[in-house]
């Protein structure tokens, strides 16, 4: 999965999404996408830039996560997934991903 696949398929279900009100960066391994969702409509890029949450995640387990095969409470409580910042943001991250 390339970082366009993944910045493309959140977008895709960003477009969808009202606006989140923050925003937020994904690290996938070395990967990062950052969602600004602080305007009209969610924006997904590949741009390294500050965000209110930081989520970060392996390559692996973020394949699992997106395939299902990986809950994503577990994944948090297990330690697969780190969380920096306002969790409340980071909860918003779901509806892009399922």
């Amino acid at each position: 999965m390339t970082i366009d696949d993944i910045v493309a398929g959140i977008q895709a279900k960003a477009d969808k999404a009202d606006p989140i009100g923050n925003s937020l960066k994904l690290n996938i391994g070395e990967k990062i996408v950052h969602i600004d969702g602080t305007g009209d409509s969610n924006q997904v890029s590949s741009e390294d830039k500050e965000a209110d949450c930081t989520v970060s995640i392996s390559d692996e387990n973020f394949k699992d996560l997106v395939t299902g095969d990986l809950n994503p409470m577990m994944a948090f409580m297990s330690g697969k997934i780190k969380i920096s910042g306002d969790m409340g943001v980071a909860m918003k991250l779901q509806a892009f991903l399922g």
